[in-house]
């Protein structure tokens, strides 16, 4: 029983972002049929931050209306849309409607602030419904939260979207700066000769042709969240179960008090200490934390949100491209896989204290900063060409997702046996984090274009 708990648990946590998740990863193939062209992404940026008033929403009805609102209907809601959204997505992601003097894929964004607005809301709902559960399935939570970026990418990889191969390509060239003339013996000039067009062939890159359709991948996509709507409906009913268990314990309790009145008369009144044993672990955990180690806590929650959700990911290309399709796909693919195996470790390597965290968030936020600086040194970063430029960049990507994977989890951990209002303001922390990421790098990446993209095919480093 625990363990299909737990695989509810993690199903549950897998559709917290799996439907954004899978939008990216399946961008190289819409771009190349949609208006906007590789200008959609940025597009979508700004979608996805307008659908954060759901969470602000929900926030401010936790603190000005506390009780009013019940995450259970709110979160029966989102998945049901989202689930909805998806297949709505596989049938209508390339209409386009003519706006002002083009076609617009009107639909397309429309659907995509839907899904955006699932899962920014459930960084605010998700995590106090895992209040319910005992505090372990909230580590099995985190893990099903890792796969939602990683099960798309498999996905992904398998349809071939974003695979790239060097082909060559033909142009004709003029093989003349200037028209070739010619002069007649008694000096007049004659005609001119016929421009000479030369063939010239260089390398590009080329995506190849997918192995199944953008419908049956947000059909797979639609499938993902409709087993996320049924894991809550069984875990809602496991919690359900598990509060009228413990209910029935209470008045069972209350029952044998009363009729040995005597017993308890001779033994005398317990000591305080004892009858709160129940919950002296909880106050004592409460009462550690104090108002600096709260905004502590609440600030590494947002920093790493902003690096992890909004920041590096607008770079990843950038850093890893120069290196070859080969570099960009392993980092993609093993920082993804990184996230859900480091919170399964969490379970066995736990490690609460704060120093410690800070330390791991500083070694992670290193990690991020290296791949950083190479997105800023594209098209030629370092050892760009050298198997060890390559090697690095993974390991760096990988590490990077690794450290803050395990500050994610542990953070939540201590919130979680605080309080449930703790874990709202957790994932309100999370969607600010993620915002002020995005909004950071959308004009540094689209306005400023500070960061240069590099086709691996022609690149030529060697000056």
């Amino acid at each position: 029983m625990a363990f299909l708990v737990h695989l509810l648990v993690c199903v549950f946590g897998m559709g917290s972002w799996v439907a954004i998740n899978g939008l990216w990863v399946e961008l190289p193939l819409l771009v190349m049929e949609l208006p906007e062209g590789w200008h959609l992404p940025s597009y979508l940026t700004v979608v996805i931050q307008l659908a954060n008033i759901g969470p602000l929403l929900v926030t401010l009805l936790h603190r000005f209306r506390p009780g009013c609102l019940s995450e259970v209907p709110i979160i029966f809601t989102i998945l049901t849309v989202g689930t909805g959204t998806c297949v709505l997505f596989a049938f209508v992601w390339n209409m386009t409607s003519r706006v002002l003097n083009g076609h617009h894929s009107i639909a397309f964004i429309v659907l995509t602030f839907f899904l955006a607005l699932v899962d920014c809301t459930s960084s605010v709902t998700f995590l106090p419904f895992m209040s319910r559960l005992p505090s372990y399935y909230l580590t099995t939570f985190f893990v099903g939260e890792g796969f939602s970026g990683l099960l798309p990418a498999l996905v992904a990889l398998a349809q071939g979207s974003g695979i790239t191969t060097c082909v060559n390509v033909t142009e004709s060239l003029d093989a003349t700066s200037s028209p070739v003339t010619t002069r007649e013996t008694h000096g007049t000039q004659g005609p001119s000769s016929p421009t000479v067009w030369a063939p010239a062939s260089r390398l590009q890159s080329s995506y190849l042709p997918a192995r199944f359709s953008p419908l049956v991948f947000f059909l797979l996509l639609a499938c993902l969240m409709g087993c996320c709507l049924l894991a809550f409906f069984l875990l809602q009913r496991q919690s359900r179960a598990q509060q009228g268990s413990i209910e029935d314990l209470l008045q069972s309790q209350v029952t044998l008090h009363s009729i040995r009145p005597r017993e308890e008369k001779d033994t005398g009144p317990l000591d305080p200490a004892e009858s709160s044993k129940g919950k002296g672990h909880l106050e004592e955990k409460v009462a550690a934390l104090r108002p600096a180690q709260l905004a502590f806590i609440y600030t590494l929650v947002a920093f790493v949100n902003a690096l992890t959700n909004g920041v590096l990911p607008s770079v990843q290309t950038y850093s890893c491209l120069p290196y070859g399709p080969i570099a960009y796909h392993l980092s993609a693919t093993l920082s993804s896989v990184a996230s859900p195996l480091t919170c399964f470790l969490s379970i066995f390597l736990p490690n609460r204290s704060l120093p410690f965290l800070g330390v791991i968030t500083v070694l992670g936020t290193g990690f991020g900063a290296y791949n950083m600086a190479m997105a800023a040194l594209s098209p030629c970063p370092l050892l760009q060409g050298h198997w060890g430029g390559q090697v690095l960049i993974v390991l760096s990507w990988v590490l990077f997702s690794a450290c803050l994977s395990y500050i994610k989890v542990m953070l939540g951990v201590i919130l979680r046996d605080r309080s449930r209002s703790a874990l709202v303001w957790c994932g309100a922390a999370v969607q600010l984090g993620s915002l002020v990421g995005a909004l950071l790098m959308f004009p540094l990446v689209n306005v400023l274009r500070l960061f240069e993209s590099a086709d691996f095919c022609s690149l030529d480093c060697s000056a």
